[in-house]
């Protein structure tokens, strides 16, 4: 399961394996105080992507356009993510103050699409 979480609600049990995904930093916090497994700035939207959708709710569904196509072409930032979600739970962890229309929101959509795409067809690499 994905979940998604604003970083200043109190990180519990359920929520599983924790990954920042925004690019900036949280405002006022610490990172001893942040309690994430990893943060993966690199799958957070372009600076130019962010700057022109600005959280505005009318530009959501061509934001999550824009966005996927970043994604498509980067697989490399989210492939860890997905991987962890097929085996465990993990909470997509994001500072947007809308909880609604922000990366994690989208990404966290993209991600439950490659899962549902993708059952049944999963490849075992080798060892290194």
């Amino acid at each position: 399961m994905i979940r998604v979480k604003r970083v200043y609600e109190r990180a519990q049990k359920s929520d599983g394996a924790r990954f920042l995904v925004d690019h900036l930093w949280p405002r006022g916090l610490k990172k001893e105080d942040v309690h994430v497994d990893r943060w993966i700035k690199s799958v957070s939207p372009s600076n130019e992507l962010r700057s022109w959708f600005g959280h505005e709710p009318a530009k959501w569904n061509e934001f999550q356009r824009r966005y996927f196509a970043e994604l498509d072409a980067q697989s490399d930032t989210w492939e860890a993510l997905l991987e962890s979600a097929r085996e465990k739970d993990i909470t997509l962890v994001y500072s947007a103050h809308d909880t609604e229309h922000n990366n994690a929101v989208a990404l966290k959509t993209y991600l439950e699409k490659k899962l549902a795409g993708k059952r049944g067809k999963r490849v075992k690499l080798a060892a290194a």
